[in-house]
């Protein structure tokens, strides 16, 4: 691994904190050490008190921050001499420990140091950095696998046995490094867990860190055998995937995200002719459980997975003597040498956080089964982990009061105007969505895992099919869809209709609606709590205007359509309602140019005509987009077929 420390990057100003915060950083850039908030490090410094007193202090990671862009804010200041006090009661439980760090800290707004402060405290050096890298949890995870750490770093390296984070690691560290600890000693392997270096410096800790990792590799490397290259995983049905997605939302008790794998990895791995065995004895490491589960669903028999793991379950609940309540039985990594890998959250950034620490478990096992063969910890001990009390308190925090998360939406017209505050809304109310539109910013419209934008010509029903199959693909089916696209054709009396205008508004407001609907259908139909349409109709349709003869008798034409859609859907549990906004002036449809032409056809100027309804208010996208939202959510559950303005008041309309 290349030592990528340059000292002209880091904040000298800030003393040994600031060094600390750079080596975190490099630490956590590097997906092979640390994944999604794991690891943690620290420093020891000299500060004063309000008193004018000098006090030792350390200075730990605080849980809910990501080392790869921690800030100085983000690691806890305790006092070094109570820690090390702590460190010397014979038992405590996890709580008592967090509230004696709590005490410890001097600073009360920061936040909750990492679960193994204690451990950083023992170490009798200032700095002090920890990793659950790939290649040293594939070392441990073996039959022996102290002896395998022992033949790749020989004595340069305490050697712990695994043991359950927090207090009762800490005293078992301190144990261990008085009967190991030696002069010239860089680092500590925990097994199944990972590697911890120390130094005067984060500069070396830092160093020694990447050396061991450097020959861990290269050991590894010429262990090595090449998986045979697989084939092309086949293409899947989308309503295959969203059949399987509303199984696993209905045994969670909630919609989830599925988000599909194909890449040359993840067809390797699930090719194995040992699939079966080797990917479900365990997590490389036990904190990943909380995030893949144990192990993952081997093909698609869900209700076998979910009897197992109950039963796995009533094996390992009275360990603690505590009443636990079980979590759902569903997975969140299903391997199929069809499928490929399915990763499964509460919302896409969830799975995709359950994929990527997969994929380097997958890397981990074929790294140890060259070793000899992949061992993870017994079934017991990782219990302890997804039963912990510590951890389970770390999903609440990065979990969602999101009142959508888990839905997928289907969003067209998206990169402007209605669509894309439609899109912004939902998203906002934790919906993973799928957005088209025919300009091409569509892909970067919005940006996270919750968002894929797709260029798309509507009327192009061949590439409406594909843009449906790749929303499927990425988020696992279609529980709403926000028809938003349309176009207004230069305003003109009947008697000068331009006939290829007639037929392009026809094609995009209605012709490409109906094979929308056509094709969303059966997936609406498998939606978890339901499939919502929410169309983007006009004020045209109960009031039509002059000039605008295309316009308004396209919406007309495609709000009948979606009323025989509230007809014939609603035994599949699929409510389809409609929105008819009136001058919403901040859409593509309205050029400087149109304004002023519709404000002179009715005699105002532009600020009357836009504000030319009862209330005298100007009516935004963002507007529309709220009501949108509320439409596709729980309040309208009971509503289908509704036609609801949005205009201000209009006394042609009332």
């Amino acid at each position: 691994m290349r030592n990528r420390w340059n000292t002209d990057e880091v904040d000298t100003s800030a003393g040994p904190l600031g060094e600390c915060v750079y080596g975190s950083r490099l630490l956590g850039s590097e997906p092979s050490l640390v994944l999604h908030g794991g690891g943690n490090t620290s420093v020891k410094s000299r500060g004063v008190d309000v008193t004018g007193a000098e006090v030792e202090l350390i200075h730990v990671k605080g849980s809910g921050w990501d080392l790869a862009t921690i800030q100085a804010a983000g690691f806890a200041p305790l006092r070094l001499s109570r820690l090390r006090s702590v460190l010397g009661v014979p038992a405590l439980s996890d709580a008592a420990m967090m509230n004696e760090f709590r005490c410890a800290l001097t600073d009360s707004s920061a936040p909750d140091p990492s679960v193994e402060a204690l451990l950083h405290a023992h170490l009798p050096f200032a700095a002090v950095l920890h990793s659950h890298a790939d290649v040293i949890v594939t070392l441990t995870n073996v039959a022996d696998g102290a002896a395998s750490v022992r033949t790749v770093f020989g004595d340069d390296v305490i050697v712990v046995p695994y043991c359950m984070p927090g207090f009762d690691l800490a005293r078992l560290v301190a144990q261990s490094w008085q009967a190991q600890y030696r002069p010239g000693m860089v680092g500590m392997v925990l097994l199944n867990h990972g590697l911890f270096t120390f130094g005067d410096t984060t500069r070396q800790a830092y160093d020694r860190h990447i050396d061991l990792i450097t020959r861990a590799e290269n050991h590894l490397a010429a262990q090595a055998v090449a998986l045979p290259d697989a084939a092309p995983l086949p293409a899947v049905p989308a309503l295959e995937l969203a059949g399987l997605r509303g199984a696993i939302s209905e045994l969670v008790g909630h919609p989830m995200i599925v988000v599909r794998h194909t890449d040359p990895q993840t067809a390797a791995f699930v090719a194995r002719p040992d699939l079966g065995s080797v990917a479900t004895r365990g997590p490389a490491t036990p904190d990943h459980v909380i995030r893949t589960k144990r192990v993952p669903m081997i093909g698609s028999d869900l209700a076998a997975y979910a009897d197992d793991y109950r039963a796995y379950f009533a094996a390992n609940e009275n360990r603690r003597g505590v009443a636990l309540t079980m979590l759902d039985p569903a997975p969140r990594i299903v391997l199929d040498p069809r499928l490929g890998m399915l990763a499964v959250g509460r919302r896409a950034k969830d799975a995709d956080i359950a994929r990527d620490i997969f994929a380097h478990t997958m890397g981990v096992v074929e790294g140890a089964e060259a070793l000899g063969g992949y061992q993870a910890l017994p079934a017991q001990d990782l219990f302890d982990v997804e039963y912990w009390e510590l951890e389970q308190a770390k999903l609440r925090l990065a979990g969602t009061a999101l009142p959508m998360a888990g839905s997928i939406a289907f969003v067209t017209g998206a990169a402007s105007g209605i669509g894309r505050a439609c899109a912004s809304a939902l998203l906002d109310a934790g919906t993973s969505v799928v957005g088209v539109d025919l300009s091409e910013s569509i892909v970067e419209t919005f940006s996270g895992p919750e968002w894929l934008g797709l260029q798309l010509d509507v009327t192009d029903a061949e590439a409406t099919a594909e843009a449906i199959q790749t929303g499927v693909e990425r988020f696992g089916g279609l529980d709403i869809l926000v028809v938003a696209a349309g176009i207004f054709p230069v305003s003109a009396p009947i008697a000068e209709l331009d006939a290829t205008a007639w037929r392009r508004t026809m094609a995009v407001n209605v012709d490409s609606v109906a094979t929308l609907f056509s094709a969303a259908h059966p997936l609406l139909a498998l939606a978890p709590t339901g499939g919502r349409v929410v169309l983007i109709a006009s004020k045209n349709v109960p009031a039509p205007g002059p000039g605008a003869a295309a316009y308004s008798a396209s919406k007309a034409a495609v709000t009948q359509l979606a009323r025989v859609a509230a007809l014939e859907w609603a035994d599949d549990g699929i409510r389809v309602n409609m929105v008819h906004p009136d001058a919403v002036f901040d859409t593509g449809l309205w050029t400087p140019e149109l304004i002023t032409e519709r404000a002179a056809r009715y005699g105002l100027s532009v600020e009357q005509y836009k504000r030319r309804n009862l209330l005298h208010t100007e009516i935004t996208s963002a507007d529309v987009a709220a009501l949108v939202a509320q439409m596709a959510g729980p309040v309208f559950a009971a509503t289908t077929g509704a036609q609801i303005p949005i205009d201000g008041g209009s006394d042609r309309v009332i």
